[in-house]
């Protein structure tokens, strides 16, 4: 079965036109739902969906004030409790009953408030690099670039661009992966300019947040008896590896995979984590 997708659009509680990739699987085949990191979107999925697309049908949505969703003019929206409005509106536009999520970052931050909030909805969760606690070092790492990155001059510079912020994560891509990563986090409009596809303002807020990192070790407790999968990059500065062994100690039937050459975060196209969610997804759906 080629990788095809359609466009869907659903509409936000407060009137934003949201946009969500769907890439149909069988008939009748059990749901995944695919959600990005803080500044990313969509695309970074482009090549675990289409893998998943053999047996499950796969939603890969835009959170608002990225990729082709609307950006927010009211900059305080960019949170997590309204994201969640926004994916609970989109499950039910797509009549998704049930969904494994594979949250990648704050797209992981996002399974656990479902898991917690929805647990009716969430048959199993993959969380890329993340957990309850973030390491400090790591989230001001972000801060320092999300939104602040000036205009590449060519895609050239895009890519140097994502070497800067990516290259400690990724130490072993080739050129070529390096140019399609980088497509997928940068747009092009009608000039030519290129820039990153997600609205800068996203990045105010991250850093305008309280410095104290939201513990979320409570959260974590209420989610034993949904299947679970965590990954780690070996590299990670978010995910430390004394945070990995607590999930793990806190919940035993958590399964974990830490990958090598990785840091925050592993891409999801290596194969032993493909390998770890057809596993997981198997055994759930």
């Amino acid at each position: 079965m080629p990788a095809t997708y359609t466009e869907s659009y659903w509409t936000s509680h407060d009137g934003l036109r949201l946009y969500s990739r769907v890439y149909e699987g069988p008939a009748g085949a059990a749901s995944v739902l695919c959600l990005h990191g803080l500044t990313r979107n969509s695309r970074d999925f482009e090549d675990l969906a289409p893998h998943l697309q053999h047996h499950y049908r796969v939603i890969v949505p835009d959170l608002r004030g990225r990729g082709l969703s609307a950006r927010d003019p009211n900059p305080q929206n960019y949170q997590p409790a309204i994201y969640i409005q926004d994916i609970v509106a989109l499950l039910d536009t797509l009549s998704a009953a049930q969904v494994t999520v594979i949250g990648t970052s704050l797209g992981g931050l996002l399974a656990m408030m479902l898991g917690v909030g929805h647990r009716s909805r969430i048959a199993g969760i993959v969380l890329n690099d993340i957990g309850p606690e973030a390491d400090p070092a790591g989230i001001e790492r972000i801060k320092g670039y999300a939104g602040r990155l000036p205009p590449p001059k060519d895609w050239s510079d895009a890519i140097a661009q994502t070497k800067s912020m990516f290259g400690d994560a990724w130490p072993n891509l080739t050129a070529e992966r390096w140019s399609t990563i980088t497509r997928r986090g940068f747009r092009e409009d009608a000039s030519g300019a290129l820039s990153v596809d997600a609205d800068p303002k996203i990045g105010e807020m991250l850093r305008a947040a309280p410095a104290a990192t939201a513990n979320l070790w409570p959260f974590w407790t209420a989610l034993r008896g949904i299947p679970m999968l965590a990954i780690r990059g070996e590299r990670s500065d978010i995910l430390s590896a004394a945070t990995f062994a607590r999930m793990k100690a806190e919940n035993l039937d958590l399964e974990q995979l830490e990958v090598a050459q990785r840091g925050h975060v592993p891409l999801l196209d290596e194969p032993e984590c493909i390998a770890a969610i057809d596993a997981l997804l198997a055994r759930v759906c």
